[in-house]
């Protein structure tokens, strides 16, 4: 018999079997540290999250992050699987139904995710369950050691020190679109540790940053001021901050694709550009 209910109290060990037989025709498999990582960052909340169990076994799932996003309250789907055997029964849209009434009595009023536009099955059920398209990114991945190196063009009164959250979330100014869930402040907020932080200065005021999460490759944000740009400063950036890089590659996910000065500059970089994904949000 089927049961659909949160996933308040069930653990991490019983999240963590059931993500990695859901997903376990995926490429990229996730350790169950590194799973509890993205979903501290993305900021999971187990009373809200919710799953379908047959016989206490959780055979489906929906890992909801509740936070702000645009100054609104808002769900976003941190990863939403189904065991191969009871896939194609409509148990994640299920699953998605049942929860709208809780995430509304906790006061959320939207829902947020990300889906693969290749997983053209995924964009068809999110079309139909009322969500709609607001953004197109691009991600992009690459082995530290195929990247180009260009940092050797850049001027030498340029200084690239250690920086902080409190310095570089005061440089939105420096941004051509707001990043996405998982790379906002927020999300590195709650995850702050696992962060490195790198300002590029000029006369001591910074001009630029570069924002990585050493332990899995993953640059977050990059900013340059808009009057320093083509001056070789974010490829230095780059250069620097992978020095701290703890992972065999490295990779930058959700890029705006209508930011066409990001994609030019990461294939610059010789990042291959490996797909693209919708943003796509629901309101309540």
């Amino acid at each position: 018999m089927k049961i659909i209910r949160s996933l308040d109290g069930i653990g991490y060990d019983q999240i963590f079997d059931s993500f990695k037989e859901a997903f376990a025709d995926y490429e990229m498999q996730l350790t169950k540290d590194q799973l509890i990582g993205m979903l501290v960052r993305r900021g999971f909340i187990e009373k809200l999250s919710f799953g379908c169990f047959v016989d206490d076994r959780l055979i489906a799932f929906t890992l909801n992050g509740i936070g702000n996003f645009n100054g609104i309250v808002t769900a976003y789907d941190t990863g939403t699987g189904t065991i191969k055997d009871y896939r194609g029964k409509g148990i994640a849209t299920d699953i998605f139904n049942y929860s709208i009434p809780f995430l509304k009595d906790s006061g959320v009023k939207q829902y947020l995710l990300e889906v693969l536009q290749h997983n053209t099955k995924a964009v068809s059920v999110y079309s139909k369950l009322g969500f709609e398209v607001i953004r197109e990114f691009n991600y992009f991945g690459q082995s530290t050691e195929l990247l180009n190196d260009k940092s050797n063009k850049v001027k030498s009164d340029i200084k690239y020190n250690k920086s902080n959250l409190d310095e570089v979330s005061k440089c939105t100014d420096f941004w051509d679109f707001h990043p996405s869930w998982q790379n906002d402040f927020n999300a590195i907020s709650r995850s702050i540790a696992t962060f490195d932080f790198l300002g590029a200065y000029f006369e001591n005021n910074i001009i630029g940053y570069c924002i990585l999460e050493s332990a899995t490759g993953d640059i977050s944000q990059i900013a340059v001021s808009k009057q320093y740009r083509n001056k070789g400063i974010g490829t230095t950036l780059v250069s620097k901050i992978l020095k701290l890089n703890n992972y065999h590659s490295v990779k930058a996910i959700n890029t705006d694709v209508d930011c066409e000065s990001m994609t030019s500059f990461f294939k610059k970089l010789n990042f291959e550009h490996q797909g693209k994904q919708f943003e796509m949000i629901k309101p309540f």
